[in-house]
């Protein structure tokens, strides 16, 4: 029996190593409509539930008050940060730089870079944790909720962000397995996690069974212990080999050299993350001048405004992939057809989405709001009604970001970035100061945003093609 087991651990890396080539072949040859379909879809399946998860959050939220719906708009924006950054901007570079090591059939050199991701996944969860303990109460503050509303925010920061990093390690050994050209493992990892947070995240919050009833604190308790034990099961599929990755050696390879092949693209890639979010704080500060029903109001538009996020990452995550092996293996052109193939897919997912909402906010808002909310069902319809248009633009451009990151050239989604938060934020200005649209006139900033930020990336690789150097 001995020798049975010997046999069938020094056969299964190999067998696993097979079947890594074959998918970094068909990201290489493979029809690209078709591929990037099949590579995409479980994605984005696994993110509507995320989505779904998210949902369910602020359902919760809205259960135990308005305050606490509140609360959850302050913090909502830094908690999408955390995931942003794990699964998109750093993730994705991570993804990027295995699929490009493939690409160019550098087995060894992927190995070690996804042990050099671990690393870095540790680090930024330390310096999130570390900083959200110190500052995290005076930004709150800072953006003009009662204090109610900053003292749930407070109380669901102080357990979101210490245990952060099991959200780091999961999200970066997901972006791991994808840089191998598999899909379908993440997705479904993905999916188990987030169906899993829906009743723990209840079950925390209501004292629902067994479980003690936390109010806000159990929100993110739920959450954590679901990512927790998705990490877990991820970081041992990649430590067995059941990737095809071969670690033999790996950490003595380590060098700054690795750090770097991640961290050149996720840096740039996390400007972009940081801004988008940025752009969001600037617009629940200026949005909570308007009082506690206003932010509950818009906080559920920019919550789907985020949702978005994950849905375009479903298709960004296979572009990423497919762009990277193919720049790798220096097919230029044909990452390039990749790159608009899912970008557009996704400004028309995402676009149709935004004038469903448009015409009808209700579907949305009554789902948190009672009827008997008027003024924060106001607020959230004129969100709608102004901002879910320009939807499509917001798809494209991200879409083309997580191509570009893939192409390891991040130049024009960074000023593509700076473009969107300098209209919103000094638009938002200009028309709170000399207009009477009030809040209104932050979501027309907000839209317009929206729309230069689509139109400038998507201007700017049709005629730059990718020709500047990898950032």
């Amino acid at each position: 029996m001995s020798e049975v087991s010997l046999s069938e651990n020094t056969e299964a890396p190999s067998a696993a190593a097979t079947l890594r080539a074959s998918r970094t072949r068909a990201l290489l040859t493979a029809p690209i409509g078709p591929t990037l379909l099949k590579l995409a879809a479980p994605n984005v399946l696994a993110m509507f539930v995320q989505a779904a998860q998210s949902v369910a959050e602020a359902y919760y939220a809205s259960v135990l008050g308005v305050t606490a719906l509140a609360g959850l708009a302050l913090v909502f924006p830094l908690v999408m940060l955390t995931q942003m950054l794990s699964a998109g901007a750093i993730g994705g570079a991570v993804s990027a730089a295995i699929a490009r090591a493939l690409g160019a059939s550098q087995q060894q050199r992927a190995a070690t870079l996804a042990l050099t991701a671990g690393l870095i996944a540790v680090g930024f969860a330390l310096v999130s944790a570390a900083l959200m303990a110190t500052a995290g109460q005076a930004v709150f503050a800072r953006l003009g909720g009662g204090s109610d509303a900053i003292t749930a925010a407070s109380t669901y920061a102080a357990v979101f962000f210490p245990g952060c990093l099991a959200i780091w390690l999961f999200n970066t050994a997901l972006s791991v397995i994808r840089g191998t050209g598999d899909m379908q493992t993440p997705s479904l990892m993905l999916l188990l996690v987030a169906t899993g947070s829906i009743p723990l995240t209840g079950a925390f919050a209501f004292g629902w069974g067994p479980f003690p009833a936390l109010g806000i604190v159990g929100l993110p308790m739920g959450l954590i212990v679901a990512y927790s034990i998705g990490a877990l099961v991820a970081i041992t599929l990649i430590a067995t080999g059941r990737t095809g990755l071969i670690f033999s050696g790996a950490a003595q390879r380590i060098d700054v050299g690795m750090f770097r092949d991640i961290l050149r693209v996720g840096m740039m890639a996390s400007v972009n993350t940081v801004l988008t979010v940025f752009t969001t704080v600037v617009m629940v500060g200026l949005v909570g001048q308007f009082g506690e029903a206003a932010l509950a109001g818009y906080g559920l538009g920019a919550r789907l405004e985020f949702l978005m996020i994950p849905v375009i990452f479903g298709i960004g995550a296979a572009m990423t992939a497919m762009v990277g092996a193919n720049v790798g293996a220096g097919q230029t052109d044909r990452a390039l057809r990749v790159a608009w193939t899912g970008s557009l897919a996704a400004a028309v997912i995402v676009g149709g989405i935004g004038l469903i909402l448009a015409i009808v906010p209700d579907l949305w808002l009554g789902l948190f709001l009672d009827p008997s909310n008027e003024s924060a069902l106001a607020v959230g319809r004129s969100y709608f009604r102004i901002v879910a248009p320009f939807y499509a633009f917001f798809g494209l451009g991200l879409a083309l970001y997580f191509a570009s990151q893939g192409a390891g050239r991040m130049f024009w989604p960074i000023i593509s970035s700076l473009t969107r938060v300098t209209v919103a934020v000094l638009g938002a200005f200009v028309l709170i100061q000399v207009t009477p649209l009030g809040v209104r006139g932050v979501f027309a900033a907000i839209g317009l945003a929206m729309l230069v930020y689509g139109l400038v990336i998507g201007i700017a690789i049709k005629l730059n093609r990718w020709q500047e150097r990898p950032q």
